[in-house]
């Protein structure tokens, strides 16, 4: 299928999404191999940001599955090829959480345009994971990266959870499931507090020890997603619970006065906070909405978003800063940019319901 059909009501914040979307390219796009400028102002464009990218294609499927205007979908795919073309014509890199965030995309596209080319490749992405990546150190686990397969953490194990329970639905291959629930359980047992907060890995420095400085939504949002996705693959409501406590122990952590606090200047950081609004989207459609959990999680995503709003509308447009209390500063990356826009796509979605 190549069309999606739209039945929701047309609100103010569809018209904010696609504006976000489309100062998207107004201030970040370029013609050629680049698609992107890493930054606004243009300024270092060295690295090839695969991951950023991937999370490209995702928002771009997200205003297409929002308007059902084929645009989104072909500017999808564009990003699809555009990180095959600057990658090699390669699938695979040396980083586990990079390709599995690809394949999340990649599944996505397969499911807008019915194109099998792309679950094939979704697949072949988690077969190497699984050949490349998953060992027994610190426990069954998928590593970060090649070079350090030693280190375990979450920005792996999440996105593998999820993709390994979308992939069971598509697929009567037992080893999706089989896999992604070990990976839960190693979650749950080695980074997840009991209250719910998730940690960021384990064993960076082949010490045995875990990382307990680095105290980020994206993490939190992960969890989120992994449990909801095991509780569609397996029919057990108790993955739900772990996620709305994870969920709802972020905002106690990591928020203040309805948004969360600033994770760094850009960077890898700035696509933190999309992460946490993407997967809270998941558990939302879950969820009893009259469930005092789904009524906390709706609050904040209505607050933050309303912050985000305020702050980030320039002349027209809409340039999204680390922390949405406050307009943008002098510069500001397509990492940013691309969290703000994971979060004006759910409010829409909301707003829609």
């Amino acid at each position: 299928m190549t069309t999606a059909s739209r039945t929701a009501p047309h609100t103010e914040w569809d018209d904010r999404a696609s504006l976000a979307q489309d100062s998207l390219d107004h201030f970040f796009g370029v013609d050629g191999p680049q698609l992107l400028n890493n930054s606004h102002p243009a300024g270092d464009n060295a690295t090839f940001n695969y991951w950023w990218l991937a999370h490209l294609i995702d928002v771009r499927v997200d205003a297409f599955e929002r308007t059902g205007d084929r645009q989104w979908l072909d500017k999808a795919e564009a990003a699809y090829r555009n990180i095959l073309e600057r990658n090699g014509g390669s699938l695979f890199n040396d980083y586990f959480d990079d390709m599995l965030w690809y394949a999340l995309a990649i599944l996505r596209l397969h499911d807008a345009t019915g194109d099998d080319a792309y679950l094939r490749d979704a697949i072949a992405i988690w077969n190497h994971v699984v050949d490349h990546g998953w060992n027994d150190t610190m426990g069954p686990s998928v590593a970060w990266r090649k070079q350090q397969l030693y280190y375990k953490n979450t920005p792996a194990n999440g996105p593998f959870v999820i993709l390994s329970a979308r992939l069971s639905a598509r697929d009567d291959d037992a080893r999706y499931l089989d896999y992604g629930l070990a990976a839960y359980r190693w979650l749950t047992d080695t980074v997840v507090r009991p209250d719910g907060f998730v940690e960021d890995g384990i064993n960076r420095e082949e010490d045995g020890e875990l990382d307990l400085h680095w105290r980020f939504t994206y993490n939190q949002g992960l969890y989120v997603g992994a449990g909801v996705a095991l509780a569609g693959a397996t029919g057990d409501e108790r993955y739900l619970d772990d996620a709305s406590r994870t969920a709802l122990t972020a905002l106690a952590e990591l928020s203040e006065n309805g948004i969360f606090r600033q994770e760094g200047a850009g960077g890898d950081e700035g696509l933190f906070k999309g992460v946490y609004y993407r997967y809270i989207g998941t558990l939302l459609d879950a969820l009893d909405p009259d469930s005092d959990a789904a009524r906390e999680l709706d609050g904040f995503v209505r607050t933050s978003t309303d912050a985000l709003w305020r702050s980030a509308v320039r002349d027209g447009r809409l340039l999204a800063s680390d922390d949405w209390s406050a307009p943008a500063g002098d510069k500001v990356d397509f990492s940013t940019q691309l969290s703000a826009i994971m979060a004006l796509e759910l409010r829409a979605r909301r707003a829609a319901r």
